[in-house]
């Protein structure tokens, strides 16, 4: 399962409040009862919204179609073979991914 990101903690923590508020002044209900129902039923609301809320999708293997590096890197290909290039000279180091720290300061 993967973990929730910063927008679903905020849009369903705001969720809570907000529908908490709203059941507690439209019912305007005093006993400890009717104040654990709105609390539930806000709290259900709240992991209903951070739940439905999309996922950012990730660029990669799994993905559809062709990223911009990707599609670069082949135009590029195509390129090299057209003038007679049999191969491309490497990098010199490879590039470190974005999600990984670069131990630098």
């Amino acid at each position: 399962m993967p973990r929730p990101t910063a927008a679903q903690f905020a849009y369903g923590s705001a969720t809570v409040v907000v529908t908490t508020l709203a059941l507690l002044l439209l019912f305007r209900t005093e006993s400890g009862i009717g104040v654990a129902a709105v609390g539930t039923t806000a709290l259900a609301l709240g992991l209903l919204v951070a739940v439905r809320l999309p996922l950012p999708r990730h660029r990669g293997a799994e993905g559809a179609g062709q990223t911009a590096t990707a599609h670069a890197a082949a135009r590029t290909h195509h390129a090299l073979e057209g003038i007679g290039a049999r191969e491309r000279v490497p990098a010199g180091r490879p590039a470190a991914p974005a999600d990984e720290h670069s131990l630098r300061r």
